[in-house]
């Protein structure tokens, strides 16, 4: 059945650039032709890293749609809204959606870490174990920080801003959703299953928030920071269970049924520096937003937060590379082949800068168009967006050096490299915030990207012999370190 699904998607393939011949010049056509037979190539090898090659052209795909999506989305809540209300919503949304993030503790990756690996050597125990001892160890801890931030605002809701109050309130319901998606995209991506992982997230999610504030809003409700944050809390709610009933399935349908077998000391060690890691740098691509909330009003966050979104699909190309990257890195890294491992290390890079390029690029040609139609006053965010891709374009040069650094087994050096990477981040920040607004944001972000970027290909250096550069052999280091 596999082989003619792929042979569909050849023919496809092949129908669609031929059609498109028609339309090139004669010297564009070898192209054309030497195109097919790469995509043909990727759609039916079926080895792992063709597999990660189909993960990342799937997931760069799903990027793009969701990119789509938000960005319509988010131009119509913000028409509905207004900047005021629409700044509100976008600092609370983003502070839920960091926190949840956090609140799994590393689980979320150290399944796409161990998965894989239990799969090879055939311990589905552990495997199933590990599934579900991610899931309710991390809403367990959303719960446990939804329940403190309870407490917090009953105790010192007079230092909250007013209007703060109740969509805070109304997001801390949202933290075990948003937990349990995180949990489930780590175990989808772990199987190679793109639309699994990816879909809810970056599709449904953001679609259904924007329905369902439409139908409220076409109900009677007011258009208000409130209304939003309730259409988000139900949408999450949808996206995560039905995201949970589907990937439950499919594992029960892809491995045997067995007594499960728990190791939690063993995950723990391994998800605990995969959390510094991974939170240092999800809080440095949201700490921007965050910390301009926390200085500025509410309609200065809509204008960075519109042209922070914009930028944005830059960043989803860097994703796609890493999102297809991690189950193909710990895989190398298990059967302890270090030349495939600097190989396809080289290849994400490359995979990474180029298109980011081009995307970037792209953007800012578009930049002032895109940017008024969310409402008049939010062109005054292009020269953001100038600064910001500066930034987005280091860090995609160095492709996903993170990831490759806690596959590696190298997840406390990241954690510490991350942790240096922060600190300069929120000092950028707090030194030119306050000096020069939303320009000292977005130079805050790049600069850390730029120190992000650099400290990743010194470490992987040192600690791999890899050179991690989209512009380098990746075996060009003197020393090569053996790969544990």
């Amino acid at each position: 059945m596999r082989v003619f699904e792929d042979r569909g998607y050849c023919v496809v393939i092949t129908a669609l650039i031929n059609t498109a011949e028609r339309f090139l010049p004669s010297s564009l056509r070898p192209v054309a032709a030497g195109a097919v037979r790469r995509a043909c190539r990727i759609a039916t090898d079926r080895g792992e890293h063709a597999a990660a090659q189909r993960m990342a052209l799937i997931a760069f795909a799903i990027r793009i749609l969701s990119a789509a999506i938000a960005f319509i989305s988010q131009i119509i809540q913000a028409r509905i809204m207004g900047e005021f209300e629409y700044g509100i919503f976008v600092f609370v949304w983003v502070l839920t959606v960091l926190i949840g993030n956090l609140s799994c503790l590393g689980f979320h990756s150290v399944i796409v870490r161990f998965l894989p690996l239990y799969r090879t050597e055939g311990a589905h125990g552990s495997l199933f174990g590990i599934a579900v001892t991610a899931r309710v160890f991390s809403m367990l801890m959303a719960t446990l920080i939804a329940g403190i931030g309870l407490g917090t605002l009953y105790l010192f809701g007079s230092m909250v801003e007013a209007y703060y109050m109740t969509p805070v309130f109304l997001a801390l319901f949202i933290l075990p959703m948003i937990a349990l998606g995180d949990v489930l995209d780590g175990t989808a991506r772990a199987n190679s299953w793109p639309f699994a992982a990816l879909t809810p997230t970056f599709i449904i999610r953001p679609t259904l928030i924007l329905v369902f504030m439409v139908l409220a809003v076409h109900a009677g409700y007011r258009p208000t920071a409130e209304t939003a944050i309730l259409a988000a809390l139900a949408a999450t709610y949808v996206t995560s269970v039905g995201q949970f009933l589907t990937v439950s399935t499919r594992m029960r349908r892809r491995y045997p049924a067995v007594p499960r077998s728990y190791s939690l000391g063993a995950w723990l060690r391994v998800a605990l520096p995969i959390f510094f890691v991974e939170g240092f740098g999800y809080l440095l691509t949201n700490a921007d937003v965050v910390i301009v909330g926390l200085y500025l009003e509410p309609s200065e966050v809509a204008v960075y937060f519109a042209a922070a979104k914009t930028m944005a699909l830059v960043q989803f190309v860097f994703f796609s590379v890493k999102a297809a990257a991690a189950p193909r890195f710990s895989t190398l890294v298990a059967e302890g082949d270090r030349m495939g491992l600097a190989r396809f290390a080289g290849e994400m890079a490359r995979w990474g800068f180029w298109p980011s390029l081009a995307v970037g690029a792209m953007m800012l040609v578009a930049g002032h168009l895109l940017l008024s139609l969310f409402g008049p006053g939010f062109s005054a965010g292009y020269p953001l967006m100038v600064i910001l891709f500066a930034g987005y374009l280091a860090k995609s040069a160095v492709g996903p050096g993170e990831v490759l650094l806690t596959m590696a087994g190298k997840q406390q050096l990241c954690a510490w490299l991350y942790a240096g990477v922060l600190v300069a981040n929120l000092l950028l920040n707090m030194i030119l915030i306050p000096r020069f607004g939303l320009a000292g944001a977005a130079a805050a972000a790049a600069g850390a990207m730029i120190i992000e970027a650099i400290f990743l290909h010194l470490t992987v250096r040192k600690t791999l012999g890899i050179v991690l550069f989209v512009f380098a052999d990746p075996m060009g280091a003197a020393h090569p370190q053996k790969v544990s």
